[in-house]
């Protein structure tokens, strides 16, 4: 049966009915940053342009960083030479802070990095300019690491995936939250990421014991990987998890659908990790072929040679005046892109969509493509995201995607879609267990956790280089 009557038959029998009746609270239209603008290119293809920032807000007091550093606090004391706040601190409030970070394990994190010895000898010495100095600096590497992560950026391979928490949560307006409330611990925890795999992981960290360093290292990356993420995802997303070859429509943290993925073979294709936005859904997609393949693998030459093959195939290929050869698939069953494409502009040029070749979807290692996704059931998420995402009905997202048309459906609402890494997480039968590092980038990690902390940059991402992997064979 195909996508689309399978859809249809969810509608006539009422099961659709839960997920798509009615509009739900968090689906209300709401005032919205304009969308990430792209450039047309041939055939519906897209080349995307810088996106606005993040606009979200963020449930924190009304104090800016300017003003968090004065007020009620008490002479600010002089920064310190890497620019961290200095503020005025109570021995109850350093108190609160120590038993803090004495618990932080809790957490997947290392007391010791926090200097808990060095808080305590300078409480003992009394409020002075010292207190305040050592209560600072310990204060803002717990939450640079409870709000961004631990793990420095060089050991977080292919991640491209910027964390906005630094700029929602800036480290000066916590510290004058948490002095200004003496809710010093309350503050700390707050930082947590909302996923409940979080919580699954840091409850499995509770309950292995010491004598399982390995297991208990395992969590502690996979509890930092989530730290790298936005502490809020959403209400409404898109999150896949490389290596678990799965891909979650999630509601409220609760997840809808879950459809198997093929991803990026390991080496020079291994699909990045990324978290963009969903600009559009594109039912009956072109495919405007990569360089690589039309002058790299011979594909221009063939299509000009092989009318017969290139029209049975739906390519179609224009020659430039100084011998470019350009190529594109028309929409179709056999189209590389299947019937379905998520647009989510990145500089990767990295999607998700369908694809004819279905029998991959069977194995239980899916590493196979040249990075981008390639989703099972990809019109039903389609269609699904069409009315999610932009208003649709039902029966429009059936109709235009039955259609065999080039149609492309523009957001409405924002719409996330994170692509993770993860080697430890809970399946999508409920089941915290591990999953193959398909492209070892656990080590970097575990090495990390093994050696000081090290001091925070202004690096937000990898810087190493993008390859851009537009090529869904």
């Amino acid at each position: 049966m195909t996508p689309v009557l399978e859809f249809r038959r969810m509608l006539a029998c009422g099961c659709a009915v839960v997920l798509f009746a009615g509009q739900p609270a968090w689906a209300e239209p709401e005032a919205q940053p304009e969308q990430p603008q792209t450039d047309e290119l041939e055939d519906g293809a897209t080349q995307p342009v810088d996106e606005p920032a993040d606009t979200a807000e963020v449930d924190t007091p009304e104090v800016s960083p300017e003003t968090a550093v004065t007020g009620d606090l008490g002479p600010v004391v002089q920064p310190l030479p890497d620019l961290e706040p200095v503020m005025h601190w109570g021995q109850y409030d350093a108190m609160a802070l120590l038993s803090a970070i004495e618990a932080i394990g809790s957490e997947g994190l290392i007391p010791a990095d926090y200097q808990p010895e060095a808080l305590r000898a300078a409480i003992a010495a009394g409020e002075n300019d010292a207190l305040d100095v050592q209560a600072s600096r310990s204060f803002t590497w717990l939450v640079e690491d409870m709000r961004d992560g631990r793990t420095p950026m060089p050991a977080r391979v292919q991640w491209f995936a910027e964390d906005p928490d630094t700029e929602r949560l800036p480290t000066a307006r916590l510290m004058a939250r948490a002095l200004t409330s003496h809710d010093v611990g309350g503050v700390i925890a707050s930082l947590a990421p909302t996923h409940p795999d979080y919580g699954a992981l840091k409850a499995a960290l509770a309950l292995t014991p010491e004598t399982e360093p390995e297991r208990r290292a395992l969590i502690q990356a996979n509890m930092d990987r989530w730290r790298w993420l936005a502490r809020d995802l959403g209400k409404a997303y898109l999150i896949t998890n490389v290596p678990e070859f799965q891909l979650r429509l999630t509601v409220k943290n609760k997840i809808i659908r879950t459809y198997r993925t093929v991803v990026g073979k390991p080496g020079r294709t291994a699909t990045p990790q990324l978290a963009e936005t969903v600009s559009a859904v594109v039912f009956n997609p072109t495919w405007t072929v990569p360089q690589s393949i039309v002058k790299g693998e011979g594909l221009g030459a063939k299509v000009l040679n092989n009318p017969g093959w290139a029209r049975a195939k739906g390519y179609k290929a224009t020659r430039g005046a100084n011998g470019y050869i350009g190529v594109v698939q028309r929409p179709g069953p056999g189209n590389a892109l299947g019937l379905m494409k998520i647009d989510m502009p990145n500089p990767h040029a990295i999607y998700f969509h369908d694809t004819p070749s279905k029998a991959l979807f069977n194995r239980e290692v899916r590493a196979f493509s040249h990075g981008c996704i390639r989703t099972e059931r990809a019109v039903e998420l389609g269609m699904t995201i069409a009315m999610l995402g932009a208003g649709m009905s039902p029966a429009e997202a059936a109709d235009i995607s039955s259609s065999r048309k080039y149609t492309k459906v523009e957001m409405d609402r924002t719409f996330p879609a994170y692509i993770t890494y993860k080697t430890m997480g809970v399946d999508i039968d409920g089941n915290l267990r591990s999953f193959a590092d398909i492209y070892g980038r656990d080590k970097p990690v575990l090495d990390s956790f093994a050696q000081p902390r090290q001091r925070k940059t202004e690096q937000r991402k990898s810087d190493e280089p993008i390859i851009q992997l537009d090529n869904p064979l």
